[in-house]
């Protein structure tokens, strides 16, 4: 037994908390979750089962902490887990699960295949068998404080960017401000224009904002490559400045694993509740129009849909506010088949999008979101997570779809009332 199989053992076993076990033994095998997986609906093949994704994790589960399964093993009655299995499923864990949550809305039994996947990550990790992009990233989060290895020196060139542009100045570092803003690395890469969205958007509600220099960075590395110690640190560093800094709310940007991992999970991992808010930009945006500090003119007249991003919609419970924000400005707004918590993943969420031998599977499993778009009988997509948009624009390049995708904030920003009166 190798030394990173036994670590990795260690971390199987010690993931298995009372939730997994619940699910373990309540899981009646009847197979409704395949059909709520978009990689198995998009490739029809058995393996990407979701519950079958969670097989070695299962026997782990069963051979170590049940009666009759200690005595199979005792009696050589068990099949082991063996380091050569957990690198042949690396694939399944890592490739084909975006972590998304569907599969858990139609368990009639209540089992979160996601839930164990994350489980089954920890382990996977330590023992060696996660993609080497997904590694990188992670390595270059603590490093260097963004998986993309953005450094906060692109950022200045980003914020000298937005004040010549509107004319406002960003400000950075300020204490007591009402709202401290944070960026995934697709938006300071890939959408830079969201900088630019969010100051006009709290500037038009005269309400005090700040980036922070040591905690720019939403993406959580840590939750997608499935190790808790990176994930904590990472939430630990945004907890940190946000309390040195004393502000009242954390903006989490248009990122859903980074929402996830911040609002949800992160109290947990810290061991302690935070001493500010969390909210996802969206529903900073929907509680600003709706108590009147900003107000919205134009119209968007093309018809139009949006994309429900997983972590957002259907774990974060933000649905409603994307709607309210847009059906006020698009009279032809349409929802997609199966929208909001039931919608269909992008593809290349939880890491999927940073690991590159998953790329042809991941374009074969668009095909459910094209045919949603198609059956909408719209050209224009808006969403609210930088992630799907990148990995949305490459797979309708892919496809040669004729599709234009916007961001929520931008929508918003170039609507402001008061700005149009300038």
């Amino acid at each position: 037994m190798s030394a990173s199989f036994e670590k990795g053992y260690r971390a199987l076993m010690e993931a298995l908390d009372t939730p997994a076990a619940a699910f373990f033994s309540s899981c009646v095998n009847c197979g409704l979750c395949a059909e709520a997986c978009l990689f198995y609906t998009e490739t029809g093949e058995a393996k990407y089962t979701p519950i079958h994704k969670l097989e070695p994790l299962r026997r782990v589960w069963w051979q170590e902490y049940t009666v009759l399964g200690r005595l199979a093993r005792m009696f050589g009655l068990a099949k082991p887990v063996t380091d050569e299995e957990l690198e042949a499923w690396s694939p399944l864990v890592y490739d084909a699960c975006t972590m998304c949550g569907r599969c858990a809305m139609v368990c009639p039994v209540g089992v979160d295949p996601g839930y164990l996947i994350r489980k089954m990550r920890e382990g996977m990790a330590a023992a060696g068998h996660a993609p080497q992009g997904i590694v990188e990233a992670a390595s270059r989060s603590i490093t260097m404080g963004s998986p993309a290895g953005v450094k906060w020196v692109t950022v200045e060139a980003q914020i000298r960017r937005v004040e010549k542009q509107f004319g406002f100045t960003v400000p950075v570092d300020q204490a007591g401000s009402d709202y401290l803003a944070l960026m995934s690395s697709w938006e300071i890469l890939n959408f830079p224009e969201y900088l630019g969205a969010v100051g006009r958007i709290l500037n038009a509600a005269h309400a005090t904002w700040t980036l922070a220099s040591e905690a720019y960075e939403a993406t959580n590395s840590g939750i997608q490559i499935g190790v808790s110690d990176l994930a904590r640190e990472l939430v630990q560093r945004i907890v940190t400045a946000a309390e040195k800094l004393k502000v009242r709310c954390v903006i989490s940007p248009e990122c859903g694993h980074a929402y996830t991992a911040l609002r949800w999970e992160g109290p947990n991992l810290i061991g302690r509740p935070y001493g500010f808010e969390v909210r996802h930009i969206l529903e900073v945006m929907d509680a600003l129009k709706r108590t009147g500090r900003i107000r919205l003119t134009g119209t968007l007249p093309q018809p139009l849909s949006y994309h429900d991003p997983c972590q957002i919609s259907r774990k974060g419970g933000v649905f409603e506010a994307p709607r309210r924000l847009l059906r006020d400005l698009a009279p032809e707004f349409r929802e997609m088949e199966d929208s909001g918590t039931m919608n269909w993943c992008c593809g290349g969420g939880g890491g999927v999008s940073a690991n590159e031998r998953a790329e042809p599977l991941r374009y074969k499993v668009f095909q459910k979101k094209r045919r949603q778009i198609e059956a909408a009988g719209v050209k224009t997509v808006v969403t609210s997570c930088a992630n799907c948009r990148v990995v949305m624009e490459e797979a309708l390049e892919h496809y040669g779809m004729d599709i234009e995708l916007l961001g929520v904030t931008e929508v918003v920003a170039e609507h402001l009332a008061e700005e149009a009166k300038k």
